[in-house]
């Protein structure tokens, strides 16, 4: 091989190299937070959104360049996270799995300046998690798993006009919980 191709064939991995590390530099920190907004362990954050640079990185040719770039890696992202929603039961980066779907779902409608949505979207998984185990157990089976008010009445043993009640109430400090979380965030 001659020394031009050489040099050539250098210059153009470190174009390549030059252009994904602007890449990351300009979508790491969005990225982030809404691999975050998905309902991720915080403790997997950087993982996932590493490895959304790196199937970005392996899938360039795919990407149509009129097309935005963050959307892209937002869709690779949602797919990482569909991904690890079928693996949940190997590795444990998701908190609650249908809380993932439904925030993965969500935020494919998600519009490019949706920041208050994103916001509480966040607030939501996060003031879940802050609910009592058996609340946080009826949250999920009713609106994850959609699961009706006789058949959580049925498998926790209680009535199901209790049930709708316990859901009530939950709704009430979720949505309290979410609105404090949102007024601090802004």
């Amino acid at each position: 091989m001659s020394r031009d191709k050489v040099r050539v064939m250098d210059r153009s991995a470190m174009n390549l190299d030059q252009a994904f590390k602007r890449l990351v530099i300009e979508h790491h920190v969005p990225l982030r937070a809404f691999v975050r907004t998905l309902g991720v362990d915080p403790e997997w954050v950087d993982d996932l959104a590493q490895e959304v640079f790196l199937v970005a990185l392996r899938e360039q040719e795919s990407f149509d360049r009129q097309q935005d770039l963050g959307k892209w890696l937002r869709g690779i992202a949602r797919n990482l996270v569909r991904n690890e929603i079928r693996k949940q039961a190997r590795r444990q980066r998701i908190l609650h799995e249908g809380l993932a779907e439904l925030l993965v779902e969500t935020s494919a409608e998600e519009p490019e300046a949706a920041l208050w949505k994103t916001s509480q979207l966040t607030a939501l998984r996060d003031c879940v998690e802050q609910l009592p185990a058996k609340s946080r157990q009826l949250v999920t089976n009713r609106y994850c798993d959609g699961w009706k008010a006789p058949d959580l009445a049925d498998n926790l043993g209680m009535s199901a006009v209790a049930v709708r009640k316990a859901l009530m109430r939950i709704r009430r400090q979720l949505k309290a919980c979410i609105e404090q979380k949102v007024a601090e965030s802004f």
